[in-house]
């Protein structure tokens, strides 16, 4: 079923229903939900109260069809189910659904960004040639007057005190002049 949406991970609806996937037959309320509430993107209605976390019909649904969740099939209408209405345990039912040994069919190359349009750090090539970035302790205020102490403190760290931490590149003071 393609029917324009995006099959990407989770899709806010309005901001009042999140839809997992594509071809879900339901979303799921991230609010609560009252009935006469328009689910504009899905082009449904609210038919009853649905409490946040709970799935919405996406459409009307025959007693006996799948319901799909992630694209899964998480169970089967026990009673017709219009498009609006709550889906939970009193209209929906668990039954042993087949599955083929096809794992790994829908694998697909990686579409690699190109090397030029990578993203990129300032990092450092360490003597045995692991990249890193540089390792700095912040010592850090939460009023001014702390400000000249922090400063004493990374003042003890400089010259060969930090020899025996050979991963930490430094100690800095992080000050601000609020009260």
């Amino acid at each position: 079923m393609d029917n324009g949406r995006n099959n990407s991970l989770a899709q806010r609806v309005e901001g009042r229903a999140i839809r997992l996937h594509a071809n879900d037959t339901v979303v799921v309320a991230a609010e609560d939900l009252a009935p006469g509430m328009v689910l504009a993107d899905e082009n449904i209605t609210v038919a009853e109260r649905i409490p946040p976390g709970h799935k919405v019909a996406t459409q009307r649904m025959a007693r006996g069809e799948p319901l799909r969740k992630y694209n899964q099939v998480i169970g089967f209408a026990s009673a017709d189910i219009a498009a609006g209405s709550h889906v939970h345990m009193h209209n929906l039912e668990y039954r042993p659904v087949g599955r083929g040994g096809e794992s790994g069919a829908a694998v697909r190359a990686t579409d690699f960004v190109p090397e030029s349009e990578r993203a990129t750090f300032e990092g450092i090539v360490r003597a045995d040639g692991r990249i890193a970035t540089r390792n700095y302790i912040g010592v850090l205020t939460s009023v001014n007057c702390s400000a000249t102490v922090a400063r004493m403190i990374a003042d003890e760290f400089r010259g060969a005190v930090l020899d025996e931490y050979p991963n930490v590149d430094g100690v800095v003071p992080l000050t601000h002049d609020y009260g």
